[in-house]
């Protein structure tokens, strides 16, 4: 997917990718994870989710990467949350019960350097099915090497019920199980929670959330 594809779906409002609410499966799940306290959570292509104010709110440093410039102060105007902004384009609340920063830029230039702090987990609620097919063990590898040694995950899924159903043309696109144990199993352990059947557009899909534990 290009860049421009996702700048423009912000400028123009088609963003029906976003949750006015927060994902039930990350607070019914995440506590799975054992994080310490004050860990850091990295949330890859996170767009403008409260999901990132949820998961401060239980306390943790929140790294969200996020390739819309309108996206990532729509987060903290929508939400009232004081942020101040530095070149190359960091956003960082300035509210101290807060910690979110979000990285605004393309998410395969990051670096584990740039966070100045190792990543203990991550949370994939709409990244993995933002992608098509053939960028998605790009993005895998990439994801890892911005994780602590440790690191753990919980990552959702859609798989289409019907092979012939547009769901696979995306976004978001389809992504079988086999392809999230294919993608994770050499780093992770990995464990599906929970599965439930979804409406997405047309399609019937099953809706699923990952535990990835390291090995």
């Amino acid at each position: 997917m290009h860049p421009e594809f996702w700048k423009k779906r912000w400028a123009e409002k088609q963003i029906g990718f976003h949750q006015s609410a927060v994902e039930p499966k990350l607070a019914t799940y995440f506590p799975r994870l054992n994080l310490p306290p004050h860990s850091t959570v990295l949330v890859p292509l996170c767009g403008k989710s409260l999901d990132l104010l949820w998961l401060a709110r239980q306390g943790y440093n929140v790294i969200g990467a996020e390739l819309s410039s309108l996206a990532c102060e729509e987060f903290f105007k929508d939400n009232q949350i004081p942020c101040q902004t530095r070149e190359p384009r960091i956003h960082k609340s300035t509210d101290p019960t807060l910690k979110i920063t979000l990285f605004e830029g393309d998410f395969f230039t990051l670096k584990p350097e740039d966070f100045g702090v190792a990543v203990s987990a991550f949370y994939d609620r709409a990244a993995l099915i933002a992608l098509p097919p053939e960028m998605r063990a790009r993005y895998v590898t990439h994801l890892l090497s911005l994780l602590g040694g440790q690191a753990k995950g919980l990552l959702i899924t859609l798989n289409r019920l019907d092979p012939a159903a547009p769901l696979s043309e995306g976004p978001p696109f389809s992504v079988p199980d086999d392809e999230v144990l294919r993608l994770y199993q050499d780093r992770f352990g990995v464990t599906r929670l929970e599965q439930t059947e979804s409406q997405i557009r047309e399609d019937r899909a099953h809706e699923a959330a990952w535990l990835l534990e390291p090995r």
